[in-house]
């Protein structure tokens, strides 16, 4: 494999993964300069997270229709000039369209950078190579809110999308030298039928749990937007069972190791989609602390997730799937609910020594699930499985904002107070509890699975070929 293939994905990845948060705190100094109040600006949040509910479904056939290095260079593309939009943009409804056009960027962008690491990737590396793309995934979510309040405070907010522009140049002309050629296939007709079912599913789920947890709009609209997501959900589940050629075939999870990983890394994804909204809540809200002094402490999580492609594909041949799973699965529970015992007492070594091992764990789980959802998919459903996992991954990660809204505004309801420092508290041991259950999948699966991708033998095979090679 040649190394800078991975590199390359992996910083697209970064731009796309870090943009998606980047504008939390800088919200209030955009829509002074647009005129809105920033309740109202969070609406671009929504768009962009809509947008790729929309757009990734599509993204395995266009891979496969026009050439995956082709797709992926034109989402680069896309996503420079929705930066762009947004940098120049006067007027909500120009920032918030060009969030959106940002969206549909990123919707290609990440599905097909992981299928274009499958399909040029043996399957013995494959650990390796999405452990680079697992650290730009935890890594540019806890990047963003910092980076964002640093340019917005000593610069302006205009150069948060404009800092794209020579990454995604750079981005664009290497992908052109350095990535594989993929042919395109001949897929069947685009299922138009099922793209507008998932679309209205993923899109209503996605922002009715949005404004559910951030209350831009009345919560009866993110609630009715929530059931038309299920509703839609269902058609679309009596649409895929009956159309040979499906926009997302759920025929994928009748493989034992994609099912585990796509129910167990949902769940456990709500505590990726929890945490980083609570704690700097906490930190700001329960410590008193400002939001750059919150954020250069929860950014402590990247260092964790830097340091696992060290180790992910040691542990992994050690330990298999199943058991590396299983024991960061428990342990991710664990340290999401020492998050809860935090106080302003608390040193910030401790906090930070806590977020670290946190993010170490986090980024072994995420490599490792990552990995087993390809461990046994042929590489001709490749596609289809990189659209599927992208879509869970999306509606896990707002699924896990929302739940975490809606425990504290449940907990301030029954109170009757603002929130208090025992809120943020409770909230934590909530999702640590949804953080253990995603092991349950994973328990009842065989030792040896995926085994030709972790490298794990056990104990008895390895004893076999260390005799087969001495006596060789």
């Amino acid at each position: 494999m040649n190394r800078i293939v991975p590199l390359i994905l992996a910083v697209a990845l970064f731009m796309e993964q870090m943009d998606s948060t980047v504008i939390a705190t800088s919200l209030p100094a955009i829509a002074h300069d647009l005129g809105v109040g920033p309740i109202t600006l969070k609406l671009a949040l929504t768009a962009y997270m809509v947008s790729l509910a929309i757009f990734i479904p599509l993204s395995g056939w266009m891979a496969d229709r026009f050439g995956a290095k082709r797709v992926f260079r034109l989402a680069i593309l896309v996503f420079i000039a929705g930066s762009i939009l947004c940098a120049i943009a006067s007027s909500l409804f120009g920032f918030v369209g060009a969030r959106f056009l940002q969206g549909m960027g990123g919707a290609m962008m990440t599905p097909v950078a992981r299928l274009v690491l499958v399909r040029s990737t043996q399957r013995s590396e494959l650990v390796g190579a999405m452990a680079m793309l697992t650290i730009p995934a935890l890594v540019g979510p806890l990047a963003g809110p910092p980076l964002g309040g640093f340019i917005t405070t000593y610069f302006s907010w205009h150069w948060i999308f404009l800092i794209n522009v020579p990454i995604g140049v750079i981005g664009f002309i290497l992908s052109g030298l350095f990535l594989p050629e993929i042919e395109a296939s001949r897929p069947p007709a685009l299922d138009g039928k099922g793209f507008v079912l998932s679309a209205v599913a993923a899109s209503g789920t996605m922002f009715g749990f949005s404004v559910i947890s951030l209350p831009a709009l009345p919560p009866i609209v993110g609630i009715l937007s929530v059931v038309l997501g299920f509703v839609c959900a269902l058609l679309y589940w009596r649409h895929a069972r009956s159309h040979p050629s499906p926009i997302l075939d759920l025929k994928l999870f009748s493989d034992s190791a994609f099912r585990a990983a796509a129910v167990g890394g949902s769940l456990f994804r709500i505590s990726i989609g929890a945490v980083p909204f609570l704690m700097p809540l906490m930190l700001q809200v329960g410590f008193g602390l400002t939001p750059f002094q919150s954020g250069m402490i929860t950014f402590a999580g990247a260092i964790g997730a830097i340091t696992t492609k060290v180790f992910a594909r040691r542990a992994l041949a050690l330990m298999g799937f199943r058991t590396t799973l299983i024991v960061a699965g428990i342990a991710g529970a664990v340290l999401t609910f020492v998050n809860g015992l935090f106080t302003p007492a608390t040193p910030s070594i401790v906090m930070i020594a806590v977020l670290v091992v946190a993010g170490l764990i986090r980024s072994l789980f995420f490599t490792s699930v990552n990995a087993l959802s390809f461990a046994d998919i042929p590489d001709r459903d490749a596609s289809k499985a990189t659209s599927m996992s992208a879509v869970l991954q999306q509606m896990s990660l707002a699924f896990g904002v929302a739940t975490a809204g809606s425990i504290l505004e449940i907990e301030g309801w029954i109170t009757g107070t603002h929130l208090e420092l025992s809120d943020f508290h409770l909230a934590f041991m909530l999702i640590s509890a949804i953080t253990l259950v995603s092991i349950l999948p994973f328990i009842g699966m065989s030792k040896d699975a995926g085994a030709t991708v972790s490298g794990h033998r056990r104990p008895g095979e390895r004893q076999a070929e260390a005799v087969g090679g001495a006596q060789g």
